[in-house]
This record gives structure tokens, C-alpha cells and sequence, in this order.
């Protein structure tokens, strides 16, 4: 049987002193996600914020008479819930999760609480919301001006990272939801990644084969976006 993941798979919450992320461990509940579960809805309340170890959460943007578009993706370097973190109650994405596996969850006004009182939590989260803000920043410019396939490319190397996993639970439908093109632009795209034997795809089923390629193929926003979060991670002073 597979171990469960532990509180330090979360990157946030690894950072934290032993006596800080003890008290949290005490709040925190074991969640476990599967894809297509929706966490919040767009300009609900927000019950509760979510520490993801090994699963995936995107983040839409609601868009009258168009389908949701992804603007960011959540995974284990950060938290689900940021309004939150920023005195908001209400969140103005929709977060549904896009790679099955465990979390850890905790009731809104006990985080609020804990944010207050510990120190440490409040840089940490304050790092995590600058990464997250350039992420969405990136990924804005990206759906601009990059092509499909590169876009493409970004996306799975973005969430291979999250799930450290080369198999992905990924439809073209969601593929091209995620990027906001037309599911034809996808199936091109994803169809010349597989004839040079980048990835393989089946039924639903993603597997990059070869990500030092799959890289090469993705444009420079994946790289910008890796070394945002790899800086923001770097031990608070």
C-alpha cells in the first residue's frame, strides 16, 4: 500500500519551524481529492484552505457565454485559498481539482486566526501570494503571445512538477479548457508532441516520455515560473 504523504510534502508548510507546524498539524485535516471535485465555487465563501501534497488544483476564471478559462494551477508549493490570506472571504476563481491525491485542509477562521499569531505562517504565505501573483501574470502574457504547442508544453511540465508524476490525467477537452483554444488546436499540438515521442496519450491517460524534450518544446515561461517559486521558496529571514 502506498504511504500516505506527509505534512513536510507541502512546501509552505515544510519551511515552518517544527513548533509552528506542529500547532497547524493540530488544525489541519486529511483530505483526499479526486479530479473533477470542485473546492469553491467563484464568488462563494470560503469555508476552508487547502495545503495540496500530491495533487493538482486549477484555477478558473469564469467568463460569461465562454467556458471557464485556467489562470493558474496550485499544487504542492502552495495553498488553495489565498483571498483568505489577504482578508478576503470570497475568491473570484473557481478551484477544481486536475490531478487526484491527498491534502491537508483547514477551516477558514482558524487560518485567519493562525495568521495573525504566527509570524513565520504570515511570510510564508506572503512569499507563496507573490509567486502565485506571478504565475498569473506570466500565464496572461503567455495565452498572448506563445503558440499552442509551447503553451502546451508549459502546461504539462507545470503540473508534472506539482504531481511529480509523468502520467497525467488529461483529456484534449481539458487540455484546451486550460488554455483557452478550441480542442482541434489541442489535438494538433498534442498530436506533433507525440509523433516525435515527447509524450504518449490515451484514453484520458497523458505520459511525458521524454521531459528534457518536452522542455525544449515548452517556451520560456515555464522556466520564468520554476525559478519564481524556486526563489520564493528560499528560507525567510
Amino acid at each position: 500500500m502506498r504511504a500516505l504523504p506527509e505534512a513536510t510534502n507541502n512546501n509552505l508548510l515544510a519551511r515552518m519551524t517544527p513548533a509552528a507546524r506542529s500547532r497547524l498539524l493540530r488544525l489541519l485535516k486529511p483530505a483526499v481529492l479526486t479530479v473533477g471535485d470542485v473546492l469553491f465555487e467563484a464568488h462563494t465563501a470560503l469555508r476552508y484552505v487547502y495545503f495540496p501534497l500530491d495533487c493538482l488544483v486549477s484555477l478558473f476564471a469564469p467568463i460569461k457565454e465562454h467556458a471557464p478559462l485556467e489562470v493558474a494551477v496550485v499544487g504542492n508549493e502552495g495553498l488553495v485559498g489565498v483571498p483568505l490570506a489577504l482578508g478576503l472571504p470570497r475568491s473570484l476563481v473557481r478551484a477544481v481539482v486536475q490531478g487526484s491525491g491527498n491534502a491537508l485542509c483547514m477551516r477558514a477562521r482558524a487560518f485567519r486566526d493562525e495568521l495573525r499569531r504566527e509570524p513565520r505562517l504570515r511570510r510564508e504565505v506572503d512569499r507563496y501570494v507573490h509567486g502565485l501573483m506571478a504565475q498569473l501574470t506570466q500565464t496572461a502574457a503567455c495565452n498572448v503571445f506563445h503558440p499552442i504547442e509551447a503553451r502546451c508544453a508549459r502546461s504539462l511540465l507545470m503540473a508534472r512538477d506539482r504531481l511529480q508524476s509523468d502520467e497525467l490525467e488529461f483529456t484534449h477537452q481539458f487540455l484546451a479548457q486550460m488554455l483557452g483554444v478550441r480542442r482541434v488546436g489541442i489535438t494538433v499540438a498534442a498530436g506533433n508532441l507525440q509523433r516525435r515521442g515527447v509524450i504518449a496519450y490515451s484514453r484520458g491517460r497523458l505520459v511525458i516520455l521524454d521531459p528534457k524534450r518536452l522542455a525544449e518544446a515548452a517556451c520560456e515561461c515555464y522556466g520564468l515560473i520554476r525559478n519564481i517559486y524556486e526563489h520564493a521558496g528560499r528560507p525567510a529571514v
